[in-house]
């Protein structure tokens, strides 16, 4: 009896990849949450995500936005959703590898909580001033600050995003004092920095290229290694008096834990098959981001290691919760 019964229950093991591989998925509309404001970079990339994903199964894909907290209101909204493949969530450097080392405590675990699916892009960030603050370049913008410590703001969006953090390991690195002044997303931080209530940034590009291009803000550097080739006249912080700066904001796609491998699978391929093309590739490069795509397991160790070096960062830098 004892022998039927694993016989069977082997033979029941044997055909369960091909039952995950005819799972009826998906059968109805999929949402992705976008754990920021529409208009910001997070919303881009779930619009660009929902976008492939339509494509590739003829199924509606809608995009959610449920900002607040530094984007933890959004993913812990993911995080409690069902494990069905229908509610998806664009994570980002902040809420999945920098806010568990720099709050106390948050209302989901990154890693326990999720299932990963890919990591879909990269983009640096761009330090931007107000027309009224008297520099032109990072060495001038450097001794005007260091010259009146807390005299200047700064313009972040929450607790753990890279607007905060970037500008946190900028003042660590280079011995600054600017005081920060947190908004509900980029969109009202950049209308009080074109309108000279907030005097500094370091912003995506997607949100401050045209409003440099259109010469109401001046971009001093870029937080990338290398410079970028959307605006190659513009120098690195490494190379512009901060030797060793480099920051790059990522977006990856999760789902909630729970959720069964096939579908992983299958939104996977579909992620694969539609960011591996040119129209997309173009697209993102047109605002400074590059295709970075990765599998499930290269995006868990991926993530494993920015939230080691983002821990590295805030201990040193001495960030604090606000």
């Amino acid at each position: 009896m004892k022998r039927r019964y694993l016989m069977a229950a082997a033979a029941l093991w044997a055909c369960a990849p091909f039952a995950l591989a005819a799972y009826p998925y998906p059968v109805r509309p999929i949402k992705i949450i976008a754990p920021q404001p529409p208009g910001g970079a997070v919303d881009m990339m779930a619009r660009t995500a929902a976008e492939a994903l339509q494509k590739t199964f003829g199924q509606a894909v809608v995009v959610e936005n449920k900002a607040g907290a530094g984007g933890l209101i959004g993913v812990s909204a993911a995080a409690k959703s069902p494990a069905d493949g229908y509610t998806l969530v664009i994570g980002s450097t902040g809420p999945f590898s920098v806010s568990a080392s720099l709050l106390q405590r948050i209302p989901f675990d990154p890693v326990k909580d999720f299932v990963p699916i890919a990591r879909l892009a990269q983009m640096p960030s761009y330090l931007v001033v107000n027309a009224n603050v008297p520099v032109s370049t990072v060495t001038e913008f450097l001794a005007l600050v260091r010259s009146k410590p807390g005299r200047f703001t700064y313009a972040s969006t929450g607790n753990g995003l890279s607007q905060h953090t970037n500008m946190e390991l900028l003042k660590s690195m280079a011995n600054l004092s600017i005081l920060p002044v947190t908004y509900r997303g980029s969109a009202p931080a950049i209308s009080d920095l074109l309108g000279h209530q907030v005097d500094m940034m370091i912003e995506l590009g997607p949100q401050v290229i045209p409003h440099i291009r259109a010469g109401k803000l001046k971009v001093l550097a870029t937080t990338s290694a290398t410079r970028t080739e959307l605006l190659p006249k513009v120098p690195t912080l490494a190379e512009s008096g901060v030797p060793g700066f480099e920051a790059y904001t990522w977006f990856a796609l999760y789902a909630p834990a729970g959720t069964p491998q096939a579908i992983v699978s299958k939104v996977h391929e579909a992620l694969t098959k539609e960011f591996d093309g040119p129209e997309i590739r173009t697209r993102l490069s047109a605002i400074g981001a590059e295709v970075a795509l990765t599998s499930p397991t290269e995006l868990a160790a991926f993530q494993a290691a920015e939230t080691k070096k983002w821990a590295a960062v805030i201990r040193q830098a001495g960030i604090k919760p606000e």
